[in-house]
């Protein structure tokens, strides 16, 4: 069982505390005191101990998904903020440089602000977004932390004091009168942040009310959650996780489906025994686990690994459910591979696994029309396209309908992609108008 069980988290300002910080070169310390400028940094005594292979840093997967790397930000900017904090030059300008480099890492993508947020009599609804007609999302604001941050995060906007762009409810009013409107939501996705950092009340002051006989057409709850990677004591050790479990139970006795939607990004992260105990302490509630992850270059790029944290998760009871497309938001230029890659590695992982962990989907991308997976790469009518499909959409008549688009080795977004066949349009943009970029694709809704 791991040697950690009190929680203590390091940020930028604390971490040379750690024990591990002897490790780190002056320029590794630099680094990190330039990109906790732009982008959140926070990570626990756990993943020091247990996760990180100290011999195998700075390349040590889970060091790069936890640490800040220089090549995150773009040279010039990156030399551009360090000289300003060596020069010691004002916060004023250096908050001016921070801003400049956020606003254009697309901090908002697949319309968050402007297509998801909810109107609820006449008014935006604070706390919620509604993509996709049977799912609604809930941002709590008591979980808009998380035991850790990744450096891949694409949800990053919501923990760097951009307040024009964070979504957060304080109760569970506004959800639940929302909820009661809008017969057609069968699932609510609690998220953050990481509504697992909220202790066992607050989390039931978020959930109990969604148990009442007026949301009986809401069937399923789901958490979003890495605490299982990187705090998975919140299931055994803490001193209520079995409050927690005893939540799960009670959501699952009312007749819902709770399920755990586990951020599980690389094969490491299950391996300890404490993670192995705390997954199955979840599902023994009689809450379900699925798997997902977003495929991250310089983290988990092994077809191998990926199987490997398929088939663990698989035999603890967990089910893999996703790998997607790493977001067009934050440092993807760092992070993200070309389509091609993406479907190759799943590709290579997916026939080396039985069909209980075929389960999974992808490589997935959610965009501002919907989830679309890149189904292969083929060859029609003497044309190499991309075989592509929605798994969801704004609008469901999309869903399922297969589309081309010409192949392109260097696309790593579907506004890189172009249709194929000689088509001017995708079947879900405006005839009338050829659009390219995604924060500008007109939707069809009609």
């Amino acid at each position: 069982m791991a040697s950690v069980t009190k929680f203590f988290p390091y940020t930028q300002r604390t971490i040379s505390k750690a024990p591990q910080w002897k490790r780190f070169t002056s320029e590794m310390r630099h680094t990190i005191e330039v990109l906790s400028q732009v982008l959140p940094f926070r990570v626990n005594q756990y993943i020091l101990d247990e996760l990180i292979d100290w011999d195998n840093i700075p390349d040590d997967p889970i060091y790069r998904l936890t640490f800040p790397h220089r090549e995150m930000l773009r040279e010039d900017e990156f030399s551009l903020l360090s000289d300003a904090i060596r020069s010691e030059k004002d916060e004023s300008t250096i908050r001016a440089i921070v801003s400049n480099i956020r606003n254009r890492m697309n901090p908002h993508p697949a319309g968050q602000l402007t297509h998801n947020v909810p109107i609820l009599d006449g008014k935006p609804v604070p706390g919620l977004q509604h993509k996709y007609k049977e799912t609604v999302l809930f941002f709590p604001s008591s979980g808009q932390t998380c035991h850790a941050y990744c450096t891949f995060c694409f949800r990053w906007p919501q923990f760097v004091g951009m307040d024009e762009l964070k979504f957060e409810a304080r109760t569970s009013l506004i959800l639940v009168e929302y909820l009661k409107h809008h017969p057609e939501v069968t699932d609510v996705l609690i998220t953050g942040g990481d509504p697992m950092i909220m202790n066992a009340r607050a989390l039931g002051d978020y959930i109990r009310p969604l148990l009442i006989p007026e949301l009986n057409h809401v069937k399923n709850i789901r958490i979003g959650t890495k605490s299982v990677a990187y705090w998975p004591q919140r299931y055994v050790t803490d001193k209520d996780a079995d409050d927690v479990l005893r939540l799960f139970g009670e959501v699952v006795a009312s007749g819902k489906n709770l399920a755990l939607m586990a951020h599980y990004n690389h094969a490491q992260e299950i391996q300890t025994e404490i993670a192995q105990t705390a997954l199955k302490r979840i599902i023994a509630t009689g809450a379900t686990v699925r798997m997902q992850s977003p495929l991250i270059r310089h983290i988990n790029e092994s077809p191998q690994g990926w199987a490997t944290l398929w088939t663990t998760g698989v035999r603890l009871g967990a089910i893999p459910y996703y790998m997607f497309v790493e977001r067009d938001t934050g440092p993807n230029e760092y992070f993200g591979l070309p389509l091609y890659k993406a479907w190759e590695i799943f590709q290579q992982a997916y026939k080396s696994v039985s069909g209980l962990a075929r389960t999974v989907r992808g490589p997935s991308m959610s965009t501002l029309p919907g989830k679309v997976m890149i189904d292969g790469i083929t060859e029609i009518a003497g044309e190499k396209v991309f075989a592509l499909q929605f798994l969801q959409a704004r609008n469901p008549d999309w869903v399922r309908r297969p589309f081309f688009a010409k192949y392109d080795p260097k696309a790593s977004w579907l506004d890189h992609l172009k249709p194929a066949f000689g088509e001017t349009h995708f079947f879900f943009e405006k005839k009338d108008k050829v659009i390219h970029e995604e924060a500008k694709i007109e939707i069809v809704t009609a």
